[in-house]
């Protein structure tokens, strides 16, 4: 069988039921069997290349799993964050794009601080994204993480370890009591909570079938886990030291309130490269 007419045929399929990102993830899971960038499957595809039996069979259980709407990551256990590589799959967040923006202003916060003082804590750190993103980022930082859950554990201790960071520490505990010897001595606190209102479905079906929801849903107003994390946000940080949460799109008025509300200084929000509300920081 030719690789294009493969490829085309599942990118229809995807597109029917709905995939938005059909030709790209197409592209991707051929390249995952062929061990190519999807540059080099297009470049195969030019050329008129045929797959083996054994590659086409490979490539069709793929694509019939992405068209079920399981995770592109779930299915090549991976995830691309900034320039890291994640593994990832069930039981932890796969980190979305949008919170590339986040890591990047907890960066910029980190590195307005002089070094030896670039100290910053990840409240729930998932994979590890923005943690990892801060310790390979900011190399002179010294970098803390805290995950919850126990199914997201052996994919985050494993990116902890791929990238050998010595800078970055990983923590299995709660985020409300999370490095207690740290109180008042950190300049950045980060964090991705999870922020759905417990009687909302997820836009994404990917999101809603397969995406833990321990990290999704933050109680009935989808606040629950946000004050949690002011609370330990302020219980950590040093005076002038900044927060930044992710949030969704419609909830930029409801995270500033609710800062204002606990004190915090400097409230202002932030669109992401969409144009969409994404993030809040505060300063302490």
């Amino acid at each position: 069988m030719l690789l294009r007419d493969l490829v085309e045929h599942a990118a229809k399929r995807f597109e029917e039921a709905g995939i938005s990102s059909a030709t790209v993830d197409a592209e991707l899971l051929a390249g995952y069997v062929l061990g190519l960038s999807r540059g080099g499957v297009q470049s195969e595809i030019i050329r008129g290349a045929e797959l083996t039996e054994s590659q086409s069979e490979k490539l069709t259980e793929l694509y019939g799993r992405r068209h079920r709407r399981e995770p592109l990551q779930h299915i090549t256990g991976a995830a691309y964050f900034r320039n890291l590589e994640l593994q990832v799959g069930k039981g932890v967040f796969v980190p979305r794009p949008e919170t590339e923006f986040v890591a990047q202003l907890a960066i910029d916060a980190l590195q307005t601080f002089e070094p030896g003082a670039r100290i910053a804590v990840d409240l729930g750190t998932g994979s590890g994204a923005i943690a990892l993103a801060m310790a390979t980022e900011v190399p002179d930082s010294i970098i803390y993480a805290v995950e919850k859950s126990s199914d997201a554990m052996p994919f985050t201790s494993k990116n902890f370890e791929t990238y050998g960071a010595a800078n970055a520490t990983l923590r299995h505990g709660d985020l409300a009591d999370a490095f207690p010897e740290l109180d008042g001595t950190v300049s950045v606190v980060a964090s991705n909570p999870p922020y759905i209102p417990s009687a909302a479905v997820p836009r994404d079906i990917e999101v809603n079938l397969h995406d833990p929801d321990l990290a999704l849903y933050g109680g009935e107003d989808g606040m629950q886990v946000m004050h949690l994390v002011s609370a330990a946000a302020r219980r950590l940080l040093q005076i002038g030291g900044t927060l930044v949460v992710e949030h969704a799109d419609s909830q930029a008025a409801q995270v500033c309130q609710l800062l204002l509300a606990d004190g915090w200084r400097q409230v202002q929000s932030h669109q992401d490269l969409t144009a969409r509300d994404r993030a809040v920081t505060a300063i302490k």
